[in-house]
């Protein structure tokens, strides 16, 4: 498997493919951590962060969230109907081994469907983590919102912006990664978008039925015009 591969697989938000990294009782965060190593203690520091995801010309009129003690909340409201944040490792895979890895910290800058269709579902994660809930826990949960149609599939449309030179995204990054986008489908768009196959500049498959499915595109520059290094030719999915 690549070092992109690697990446993909333990980076993505609700991706079927962390399954593929064994067993997350055996990795090295197999419970939650206590809730402060999740926290940022400066909340200016928090709100750069999160802006640091889009270009100004997206961020600087966004609504910024931020995570407190009780889930996130909003530190300065938005006017055009983005929405950007720090996402905390929970907000990966159920199957990812880094889903309690309190170093995480990846800034996210959602459009306007995602923010309607996808944030609410995280949001909710969230307070269920604060609560003290364990992974299995959170798992029926999710499903029971789905099954209730309290959650659904991502509106068309639904993207984020993660071109932070920033954040940590995993172990295996160490980093950033690279700068990319990342498309919210449901779980059959993966093939429409031929995500994943050889070749193929998007990288993604389809994911669970309760869970938002995540393509991604690497893009050529971070947020400041910045340029990025290239990603690795090898995009197929799978090891």
């Amino acid at each position: 498997m690549t070092r992109t591969k690697r990446l993909f697989v333990l980076l993505l938000l609700g991706s079927p493919c962390a399954a593929a990294s064994g067993d997350p009782t055996a990795s090295a965060y197999p419970v939650a951590a206590p809730l402060e190593q999740y926290l940022i203690a400066d909340t200016q520091a928090e709100i750069a962060l999160a802006r640091s995801a889009a270009p100004a010309s997206i961020s600087a009129n966004a609504e910024i969230l931020v995570l407190g003690k009780h889930g996130y909340e909003t530190a300065v409201p938005g006017r055009n109907g983005f929405v950007c944040f720090v996402e905390r490792s929970w907000a990966a895979g159920f199957d990812d081994p880094e889903f309690w890895n309190p170093k995480l910290r990846a800034p996210n800058c959602f459009n306007p469907p995602a923010a309607r269709s996808v944030l609410p579902q995280y949001r909710k994660r969230s307070e269920w983590v604060i609560a003290r809930l364990d992974r299995a826990q959170i798992v029926e949960r999710a499903r029971a919102e789905f099954n209730h149609r309290r959650f659904t599939a991502p509106e068309p449309g639904s993207l984020t912006f993660m071109l932070s030179k920033q954040g940590y995204l995993s172990d295996e990054a160490a980093g950033p990664w690279l700068p990319h986008l990342m498309l919210f489908v449901a779980s059959e768009g993966a093939a429409i978008w031929g995500a994943g196959l050889e070749g193929s500049p998007i990288l993604g498959s389809p994911g669970k039925a309760y869970e938002p499915t995540v393509l991604l595109i690497p893009v050529r520059r971070w947020s400041d015009g910045s340029p990025a290094p290239p990603p690795e030719s090898d995009h197929r999915h799978g090891s």
